[in-house]
Formats: structure tokens, sequence, C-alpha cells
């Protein structure tokens, strides 16, 4: 990581662990009486989250929101406990993390406050978790899940867990309404790309990035006390369990919609308009040019704004 010293200040990162803290002490207390009364949970919660990313100096940026529908699960790709911090500003929602987390000393206090639904690995609380989880969807709440079952270096996505789709096989009866509703499926891919607004490396991306056997205080310590970050989210087209065809292929699609939205962030590609489709095959019968089918083939034309054009040319007629 050459150069990553100059970008690291052991006192930037003392000032913004006693901010961290300090706000995190300060939001918790209303934050607390607003879960106790349930009025406006998850959008406070979003003003916890914007005012982290703020202390950690985080710029999230975003193509793309949140679709309306709902029984919502979002599914993402996870690199670091900054994933939190970055949906949590965009996403009014709760996550569901592995039972471990809870036991975390102030992220799992920061993490129950926060009405996380923790999955336990024992049979015996699965039927709990199952219920809970269930409740959240029937009242609205989009459900944030990272599918990858770990976190990696940011550079790429494991494979998806199929298992975790279960939910996606549940339908749900919405609060107030008689029928019930297949579960939506919303994937998000989220990338690291830039440190004081120069592109990040491969190496750099570890700095920010949680995995294996890192401290946690260690991490947050040297995180903060690096260069301002930004992140970019990408919210990609929702599907269903029935549109794709079983819970293993919906695993599949939604692993290859993260994994190309991560990559198209990580190469610069974040700010360039999609790209359209290609225009379809034409007809065998209209391939070729002959006295009974007088049609040349299509002909692609790029235009100026990154948009595909397609005309048919005819050819001239006999003179």
């Amino acid at each position: 990581m050459t150069g990553g010293s100059s970008l690291f200040s052991p006192v930037a990162g003392a000032f913004r662990l006693g901010l961290f803290l300090g706000w995190t002490l300060v939001a918790m207390i209303p934050y607390s009486l607003v879960t106790l009364i349930g009025w406006r949970v998850r959008e406070s919660g979003m003003i916890y989250w914007k005012g982290v990313a703020w202390v950690c100096r985080i710029t999230v940026r975003a193509r793309g929101s949140l679709v309306g529908d709902r029984p919502l699960l979002v599914v993402a790709n996870h690199s670091s406990y900054l994933d939190i911090v970055v949906l949590g500003t965009l996403i009014p929602g709760v996550f569901v993390a592995k039972a471990e987390v809870g036991g975390w000393p102030i992220f799992g206090w920061m993490a129950k406050l926060a009405r996380t639904i923790f999955i336990d690995r024992k049979r015996s609380a699965t039927g709990e978790a199952r219920a809970e989880i269930l409740k959240r969807l029937a009242g609205g709440e989009p459900l944030i899940l990272f599918p990858e079952g770990t976190s990696n270096d940011g550079n790429r996505v494991y494979p998806f867990k199929s298992a975790l789709f279960s939910v996606a096989q549940e339908t749900v009866t919405l609060t107030g309404e008689a029928a019930p509703r297949p579960v939506v499926v919303q994937p998000v891919s989220l990338a690291y790309t830039r440190v004081n607004g120069m592109p990040m490396g491969r190496g750099w991306r570890q700095i920010y990035a949680w995995y294996g056997d890192m401290d946690l205080f260690e991490h947050l310590f040297a995180l903060l006390g690096f260069g301002a970050l930004t992140a970019e989210v990408i919210f990609h087209d929702s599907l269903t369990l029935a549109e794709a065809g079983s819970r293993k292929a919906l695993s599949d699609r939604c692993h290859k919609m993260v994994a190309d939205g991560l990559r198209v962030s990580l190469r610069g590609g974040f700010d360039d308009p999609p790209v359209a489709p290609p225009p379809p095959e034409p007809p065998e019968s209209l391939a070729a040019t002959s006295p009974e089918s007088p049609v040349s083939p299509p002909v692609v034309e790029d235009v100026a704004d990154g948009a595909v054009a397609v005309k048919t040319v005819a050819p001239p007629a006999d003179p």
C-alpha cells in the first residue's frame, strides 16, 4: 500500500472515534424512545446512519432506487461493517445478521437497538427467526440480507448461499390487506471506489474491508484515521422466485447482477449510462437480400448519448 501512511492520521482517527461514540450516545437516547412507542422507527434509524457516515467521511452515491413493492427482501454483497452504515442511509429497513453479531461490544448493542433480526444456527431457534421475519415483512419493512454469509476484501463477490433465499418462497399478507403477496427480491451492488476523491486500488480497498480475523476496534480506528471514502450503490431490477423459476435460480440471478454491478463500479463505469440491450436478430428470411426478399440486414449505429439506434436499409431500386 505505497503512500498509504501519508493518508493516515492517528490524531484524526482519535478525534473521529470520539465523534462516533459521542454521536451514538446522543442519538440512541431519542432513538430508544422512538423504538419504544413504535413511531417512525426506520426513518429515525436512517438519520443515525447518515450521522455515522458523516463522522466516517463516507460519501454515498446511488444509481437507481429502492422499489416500492412490499414485502421486500434486499440482497447485497458484503465486505465490511461499513456496508450497514452505507445501506442504512438509503434503505428504511431492518438487517438480518448472524447471532454472533449480537455479542459484539458496542456494535452488538447498536444492532439490538436497531431491531436487527439475529439468525441462530441452532434448529430450536429457526422457527422464532422465521416468525420474526414474516412479522417484519407483513409490516412493510424491507429486510436487508448479505447472502454470501461472510465478508471479503471488497474486490469480489463470493457465491450466494441459496438457503438464505428461503424467505423468498413465502407469501406474506401485508398489514391491512386480505390477500397474500409473493416476496419481491431486489439485488444491490455496493463498492468502495475512491479515497480523498482518487480512484482506490485493490490494496487500499482492503483497508476499508473487514474480514478474516481482523480486530474490530483496531480496524475502526485505522479506518477513521484514513482519508474520505466514496461508496457507490447500484439498485438493480427486482424479481420474484416465480420469475426466476427456483430458489437456486433466484440466488444465481441475483449473484450475477450484484457481481456485474460491483465490476462496473470498480472499473470506474458507475457514471456511464446503462448499456442498451442488443437489438434482436432479424429472421432468417430477412437476413440476406434476394429478389424474393429485397431487404438488407439492420444496421446498428451508436449515437451521441450512448444509446443504440437501429435502422433498416432497403436496396436501391432496379434500374
